[in-house]
């Protein structure tokens, strides 16, 4: 069962790509929803305020996965495809890359725009620190005041991440699990009298 998947560890800076006097700033980012998008695009804008294209493409999730492309003005599938064809030759997700342009100038064509776009973003994964990350399932553990022995033993033997939680006369623990163990623990804490497990969405 796959239970890791590939992400960057921090943004990268902004790697400096030039065709024919355009310029093309490479950006890598780590996200985990698309509001963060938004926030990233806004800064670079503010960053490059004379550039005129913000072409990107995201992909964000493990098993359900969620991508889109966008050409901000080049033609159609010339910036945010090669750009998402790089995120899929690094085996990367819950990753934004942005590529600003400057113009120089000189048409680039189709091809030289695919190849300058892919490039940026093939140099911009190239300059940021790939890791590797364990897919994690949530669960939420309610149960009294008078079970927390119970339950804090099994989260300390068995190594749990405690995400939040909330104790008092009735407590509430989220949980992460490596994807490959959730079935097991899930069952030891539903075999617990006045113990409720329930999956989080």
């Amino acid at each position: 069962m796959e239970d890791t998947y590939k992400t960057i560890s921090k943004p990268s800076e902004g790697i400096l790509y030039k065709e024919k006097n355009s310029k093309f700033f490479g950006y890598a980012f780590p996200i985990t929803s698309e509001e963060d998008i938004k926030e990233r695009l806004e800064n670079l804008r503010k960053q490059h305020h004379n550039a005129v294209h913000f072409c990107y493409a995201f992909q964000i999730g493990t098993n359900r996965v969620h991508f889109r492309i966008n050409d901000d003005g080049e033609p159609s599938n010339t910036a945010g495809a090669p750009i998402y064809g790089q995120i899929q030759s690094f085996g990367v997700t819950n990753i934004l890359i942005v590529v600003v342009r400057y113009y120089g100038g000189i048409k680039l064509g189709v091809s030289g725009l695919i190849s300058a776009y892919r490039t940026s973003a093939q140099m911009a994964l190239e300059a940021s620190e790939i890791i590797e990350k364990t897919i994690n399932i949530n669960y939420s553990i309610a149960f009294n005041y008078i079970n927390i022995n119970k339950v804090m033993r099994v989260i300390k033997e068995k190594k749990l991440d405690i995400i939040s939680q909330r104790m008092e006369i009735s407590c509430e623990i989220e949980i992460a699990i490596r994807k490959k163990n959730a079935e097991t623990i899930f069952n030891i804490f539903n075999s617990m009298y006045e113990i409720k497990i329930k999956l989080i969405d």
